[in-house]
């Protein structure tokens, strides 16, 4: 017996032909340098998992061999559209097939993009069985432009206006979720389709909760978030601290500051990571924000953020002298959060779900536009003094697209910072909130939807992505309320739905 050798012909134009990343010149010294890196790597490896994140902020990826990799990884690959065009439920919610109405060219009749792997994100994961990588890839359309629809490229763009002014934003993540034990294997497609989600996975809680940071809360926990921790620490991520929130099995998990790309990628690995490791002991986690459980609490992301001047390595957030406090500076990047919240909070809580933690009878839902120093009921809380001083914005979901949202911050903090400056008898938002503008952050998806499609996000997102994503939200919501117009579920109750489109998926 022998195996089969299999051979074929190579494309035409394939030898001597440029490769797309040098063609259209993709790479700096810095991914070149890692490209040679992966290369020598790839001996060791037998699969590679390319893979980038759509607008919902969920990772897709296509699995490859190591050998159809070495060509990939300059050329690229074709992916498909489908996760630009499908809503969280897998709804179409762009129409390839007609008028799109989002002005890129390429999606009429759902034709490929470019997926170019990101050389410096390519990491073994330490698993047993085949020996498979992670990279993460930049989408581009033919012609070697970023992709009009890319979060990833979003976040880019607003990180070199920071680095042309000479400064460098400076992020923390704060993220809860759910640490829940299967009930059984079932896969839940009964049901399922394009815009009708299966039945979420049925699960039982493995702490009565309601013991805030208890010990023994965590101790229930442990056999699965330890060894997980040991795992995020191997793919490289600076994990800081693990504890138990308020809710039954509701964990907490912070990570050492990053840049912003280092960070937004670090909290695509850790959801993606976090879902398939408790999913292969038994166990479901989920970063849906409320749960369908008995006495769930809502979970929330927060986003530590500052700014640091590179020529001096100071913390433009610091105020001068013994009082500390916020400096003019940070001051100026708080209302510049406050003034752009509303227009671009979609970004931030984008599912229906999200809105229950900002219920007003929340005790500590960040409800309240304003930013005051250590109050966890106002949407900017300021922490620390001297060089550690940083704003925490505590109004995000744990499932937001990680690159929308810290992009959303970023810029508009930026906006703020290079504002012109404030008439000196207003008092900053802050300290006095105007009677002219709403006080609280939006309370549905629908009201901030409507403050997304009405206002500025264009100048974030670019005029695609911005209509892109109302077609995605549009869908979404309403799909929920042709459900609840049918069912009429309870009032303040997390409903069937819910837990069938975020549950699982989150």
């Amino acid at each position: 017996m022998y195996a089969r050798s299999w051979s074929s012909p190579a494309p035409d134009g394939s030898v001597g032909r440029p490769s797309f990343v040098t063609d259209h010149g993709l790479w700096d010294d810095e991914r070149v340098a890692a490209a040679e890196r992966v290369e020598a790597a790839l001996d060791e490896v037998d699969f590679v998992r390319l893979v980038f994140g759509d607008p919902h902020g969920l990772a897709r990826s296509k699995t490859l061999t190591a050998d159809a990799f070495r060509s990939v990884l300059r050329n690229g690959m074709n992916f498909s559209p489908g996760p630009f065009l499908f809503d969280t439920g897998h709804a179409v919610a762009v129409d390839f097939l007609g008028d799109h109405g989002i002005g890129v060219d390429e999606i009429a009749g759902a034709g490929n993009f470019v997926l170019v792997p990101d050389p410096v994100t390519f990491q073994v994961l330490p698993e047993r069985g085949p020996r498979t990588a992670w990279v993460l890839g930049d989408e581009y359309l033919r012609d070697g432009t970023p992709h009009p629809l890319s979060s990833r490229a979003v976040l880019r763009r607003v990180v070199n206006r920071y680095a042309a002014l000479g400064l460098q934003p400076v992020l923390g993540l704060e993220v809860e979720w759910y640490l829940t034990r299967r009930l059984d294997d079932e896969p839940g497609n009964q049901g399922n389709g394009f815009g009708l989600q299966g039945q979420a996975p049925r699960v039982t809680a493995v702490n009565a909760g309601y013991q805030f940071n208890l010990d023994a809360a965590y101790d229930t926990v442990a056999p699965i978030t330890g060894p997980l921790g040991l795992h995020l620490r191997k793919l490289g991520l600076p994990l800081r601290s693990m504890e138990h929130e308020s809710g039954p099995g509701q964990v907490e998990t912070t990570f050492s500051p990053m840049t912003a790309l280092d960070t937004a990628d670090a909290m695509l690995l850790f959801r993606t990571v976090t879902k398939r490791f408790c999913a292969r002991r038994g166990h479901h986690a989920s970063f849906m924000s409320q749960p369908r459980l008995d006495a769930a609490d809502p979970s929330g992301w927060h986003l530590n953020q500052s700014v640091v001047d590179l020529a001096t390595g100071r913390n433009l957030f610091s105020a001068e002298g013994l009082s500390g406090g916020l400096s003019p500076n940070g001051k100026a990047y708080a209302e510049g959060l406050l003034t752009w919240a509303r227009e671009l909070f979609l970004l931030s809580v984008p599912t229906v779900n999200g809105y229950r933690r900002l219920a007003a009878e929340h005790a500590l839902a960040p409800t309240r536009l304003g930013w005051s120093f250590e109050d966890r009921t106002a949407m900017l809380r300021v922490v620390g003094s001297g060089a550690g001083a940083h704003i925490e914005n505590r109004v995000g979901e744990p499932c937001a697209n990680p690159y929308l949202n810290i992009a959303a911050q970023l810029f508009a903090g930026l906006e703020g910072l290079t504002a012109q400056p404030a008439d000196p008898q207003t008092a900053p938002r802050g300290e006095a909130p105007t009677e002219t503008q709403p006080q609280t952050v939006p309370q549905t998806l629908a009201e901030a939807l409507e403050a997304f499609r009405t206002g500025r996000a264009d100048q974030l997102l670019g005029a695609p992505l911005a209509a892109c994503m109302t077609k995605l939200k549009e869908s979404e919501l309403g799909r929920f309320t042709a459900w609840t117009s049918q069912t009429a579920p309870a009032p303040g109750q997390v409903t069937d739905w819910e837990q069938r489109e975020y549950f699982g998926v989150y």
